[in-house]
């Protein structure tokens, strides 16, 4: 955890706010997770698909739009679950604002397209009581604090 001190930073020094949306999607009782490349915060991490919400952008409209950008898939069914706010220090200072949202498939047989590769190792089905690990932070504390999306869906 980082600690930031209450002396005034320069604008170039001050760490950063990153906003996102992040969507457990369900499959039965499996959810989709891809393993993060090495090139952003929680590199080597499982993560859902998601990313940073658009000025102007809803919660929900950006979760179908990070998700068909990264894996192609079209969703329904969307709902909020929680708000997750982590400092992390590695590779930089950023805080995390995550916003969790649930979803299923348009189509159960529609099948995930790694659209990112320079950013995830590619995507894939994991059961929810056998989740590969290390699971992105901000992902993890919102599970050992008792979330469970299919309590949502």
């Amino acid at each position: 955890m980082l600690r930031l001190s209450s002396a005034p930073m320069s604008m170039s020094s001050r760490p950063k706010l990153e906003v996102g949306v992040s969507t457990f999607l369900l499959k039965g009782n499996k959810v989709l997770l891809g393993r993060r490349r090495f090139t952003s915060v929680g590199s080597g991490s499982f993560s859902l698909p998601g990313g940073h919400l658009e000025f102007g952008e809803s919660f929900e409209l950006c979760a179908v739009r990070e998700v068909k950008e990264e894996t192609g898939l079209d969703i329904r069914g969307l709902r909020f679950l929680t708000v997750t706010n982590d400092v992390v220090s590695e590779p930089k200072p950023v805080q995390l604002i995550n916003v969790l949202m649930c979803a299923v498939l348009v189509d159960p047989n529609q099948k995930a397209i790694n659209l990112e590769p320079e950013k995830c190792d590619g995507w894939d089905w994991y059961d929810w009581n056998d989740l590969p690990r290390p699971i992105f932070g901000p992902v993890e504390d919102a599970i050992h604090r008792g979330l469970d999306p299919f309590l949502f869906n």
